[in-house]
C-alpha cells in the first residue's frame, strides 16, 4: 500500500501570503501529515503530489527526502486523476492539511480497506462537525445524513483509468483527527482551541 499526500493546492480560501501547508501547529502541517503516515508503518512508499502552486512546500518536502510527483496544479480532481493513473497499487489518499491526523487513526482507516471496492471515501457527519464548531460548505447525503468529505480515501489504482464513472463507497467515521481540514483562517484559529 502507498500513501499519497495531496500537497499542490493554492490554498486561496486561507487568504495567506505564504503557503497553507507550511502553517505551523507543533510543526508544519504537511510535515505532521507525512510523519503520521510514516509512523503508521502501513506504507511501502509515502509520496506527495505537488504543483507550481506550492513551490516552497515542494522544496521543503524534497529537502526531507519525500518522493515528489509533479502535477499540473489545475485542480484537485485533475491532479489526483493524473497521479492515480501512474500508480499500480492500493493508495491511501489524504490531503496535506489535516493537522490532527495521527498513526492510530490511519491504522483504523487502513483496517477498513475492502478489496472489492475500487474507491472508498471517509466522511464525517454534519452534526459531528457542528459539535466541533467546524464549518464546511459542501455536503452530500449518505445514510439519510448530511455528510462531508474528510479528504481521505482508499483507492485501488490498478482499476483507475479515469475518475469518470467510478462507484464510490462511503464510510462515516466521526473522529476529529480526520474532521478538521485547514481550508480557511477560521479552521486554523479553531485548531488553537483543540
Amino acid at each position: 500500500m502507498i500513501a499519497l499526500v495531496m500537497a499542490g493546492g493554492k490554498g486561496t480560501r486561507m487568504n495567506l501570503n505564504g503557503e497553507k501547508l507550511l502553517l505551523k501547529y507543533k510543526n508544519h502541517v504537511i510535515s505532521h501529515v507525512i510523519e503520521s503516515l510514516t509512523n503508521s508503518k502501513h506504507f511501502s512508499r509515502v509520496l506527495a503530489a505537488t504543483s507550481c502552486n506550492a513551490p516552497k512546500t515542494k522544496e521543503m518536502l524534497e529537502n526531507t527526502g519525500i518522493e515528489i510527483l509533479d502535477t499540473s496544479g489545475n485542480g484537485y480532481v485533475e491532479d489526483l486523476n493524473y497521479v492515480l493513473q501512474s500508480l499500480e497499487d492500493v493508495v491511501f489518499v489524504t490531503s496535506g492539511d489535516l493537522p490532527l491526523l495521527d498513526a492510530q487513526i490511519i491504522s483504523d482507516l487502513v483496517g477498513q480497506y475492502n478489496s472489492k471496492n475500487i474507491w472508498t471515501s471517509f466522511l464525517v457527519t454534519n452534526k459531528f462537525l457542528k459539535g466541533l464548531g467546524i464549518k464546511s460548505e459542501n455536503s452530500i447525503s449518505f445514510e439519510n445524513q448530511d455528510c462531508h468529505f474528510t479528504g481521505i480515501s482508499l483507492v485501488n489504482s490498478k482499476h483507475i483509468e479515469s475518475l469518470d464513472n467510478i462507484q464510490e463507497h462511503f464510510i462515516i467515521n466521526d473522529d476529529k483527527r480526520i474532521a478538521l481540514n485547514l481550508n480557511t483562517k477560521y479552521d486554523y484559529d479553531l485548531l488553537g482551541t483543540t
